[in-house]
C-alpha cells in the first residue's frame, strides 16, 4: 500500500517565519513516527519562493500535484505549519481549497475571522463570552487619537495592538499620553485596524480545543507565567532566553473558573466554525473574571508551546492526534 503523502508546508516569509520553521520540525518528527505517511517538507522562504529541504524550487498546482524540481509529486494532505502571513489568514487554505487538498486547520473564513482581534471580540460580543473592554480605530487620526486618550484615562493603562498580528508582535503597553501617539503609529504599521484594550492584571491560561475520532475535545487550561510587572512578549514566547514558564497543571484554580473557560472555549470553537485543532487563551483577573483573550487557529508548536503540551496531558499522544486528523480527512475526500 502506497503511504499518504503529506505536504508539510513552513515559513511563509512574514514576521513569524523563524517560529513556523521551529514548529514545523517538532511536526515533522512526530509525522515521521506514521509508517503509513511520507512527508514532503516545502518552505515558504522569504526571497526565494517555495523551495524543498534539498532547496529545489517547488510549486503546487491545482490537481493536487506539487513540481520539486523536474519532479511531479502527488499530494494527499497538507499541514500548512505557517504561524501569522500567510498561514493563519486564509490565505493558504484558500489555495488548498481550489487545489482540491484536504488539510489541517480551519478554512479560510474561519482563519480570518479570528486573525482579526476585532472582527474575534465583535464574535464573542454577539455568542456571550465576555472579554477584554476595548476600542477599535480604522484610521490614525486625531479624532480616534482623542478616543485612545480617553480610553486611557479611564482605564489607567492600555495596550494598543496591531488587529491583523500575531504572538504579541505590533502590541505595545502604554501608562502615558506622551507615548500614545507612537505606539498608535507603530501599530498601524502592522495592520490596516488598531485595537486598543484596557490593561488587566490577569493569569493567562490556555486551553487547547481539537477535533478527534469526530469528537470536540476541550482540555483543561494550561497556564502561562513570565515575569512580575512585563507581559507576553514575541520573544518571552519563542526565545531562548524566555524567563515564561508553562504549566499544564495550574494550582489555586476553582471548579467554577474551570468550567467556564472550557464552556467558553467550547462555544467559540463550534460557533466560529474552527476545525482540527486551535489554542484558546484566557484572562483571569484578580476578581476571578474570566475574560476570553484571543484564539490561535494554528498555535505554536515549539518545544515550550503549550498545545501539544495540553494534548498529551490529556493523555493523547500529539502522533496519534495528527494521524487522525490526516486519516479522517483523507478517507472522506
Amino acid at each position: 500500500m502506497n503511504p499518504t503523502k503529506v505536504l508539510l508546508l513552513c515559513g511563509g516569509g512574514g514576521a513569524e517565519h523563524e517560529v513556523s520553521l521551529i514548529s514545523a520540525d517538532y511536526i515533522e518528527s512526530e509525522l515521521n513516527k506514521l509508517q503509513s505517511v511520507s512527508v514532503i517538507r516545502v518552505e515558504l522562504t522569504k526571497c526565494s519562493g517555495w523551495t524543498d529541504t534539498y532547496g529545489r524550487s517547488c510549486r503546487l498546482n491545482l490537481n493536487k500535484t506539487l513540481d520539486v524540481g523536474d519532479n511531479i509529486i502527488a499530494i494527499d494532505y497538507v499541514v500548512p505549519c505557517i504561524h501569522g502571513f500567510p498561514g493563519e489568514t486564509g490565505d493558504i487554505q484558500s489555495l488548498l481549497k481550489l487545489s482540491g487538498l484536504p488539510f489541517m486547520g480551519c478554512d479560510a473564513s474561519a482563519s480570518i475571522l479570528c486573525f482579526n482581534k476585532i472582527t474575534s471580540k465583535l464574535w464573542f460580543d454577539a455568542i456571550g463570552i465576555p472579554n477584554t473592554p476595548y476600542v477599535f480605530l480604522t484610521e490614525n487620526n486625531n479624532d480616534n487619537m482623542v478616543r485612545v486618550e480617553a480610553a486611557l484615562e479611564s482605564w489607567g493603562t492600555i495596550f494598543i495592538k496591531a488587529a491583523c498580528q500575531g504572538s504579541s508582535i505590533g502590541c505595545y503597553k502604554v501608562t502615558d499620553k506622551e507615548a500614545i501617539q507612537e505606539a498608535v503609529e507603530n501599530a498601524f504599521t502592522f495592520s490596516k485596524q488598531v485595537l486598543v484594550e484596557k490593561n488587566v492584571i490577569p493569569r493567562e491560561l490556555e486551553i487547547a480545543v481539537y477535533h478527534y475520532d469526530g469528537n470536540v475535545v476541550v482540555t483543561n487550561p494550561g497556564e502561562i507565567s513570565w515575569s512580575e510587572g512585563t507581559f507576553y512578549t514575541y520573544e518571552e514566547k519563542y526565545s531562548a532566553r524566555s524567563h515564561s514558564s508553562t504549566s499544564v497543571k495550574p494550582e489555586n484554580l476553582t471548579d467554577k473558573q474551570i468550567t467556564l473557560m472550557r464552556k467558553y472555549a467550547k462555544k467559540a470553537f463550534v460557533h466560529l466554525k474552527l476545525k482540527d485543532l486551535s489554542r484558546i487563551d484566557f484572562f483571569l483577573t484578580e476578581d476571578g473574571e474570566v475574560l476570553l483573550n484571543e484564539i490561535n487557529t494554528f498555535p505554536g508548536m515549539t518545544p515550550i508551546s503549550m498545545f501539544p503540551k495540553l494534548v498529551e496531558h490529556n493523555e493523547l499522544t500529539f502522533v496519534d492526534f495528527l494521524g487522525s486528523c490526516i486519516y479522517q480527512s483523507v478517507r472522506t475526500c
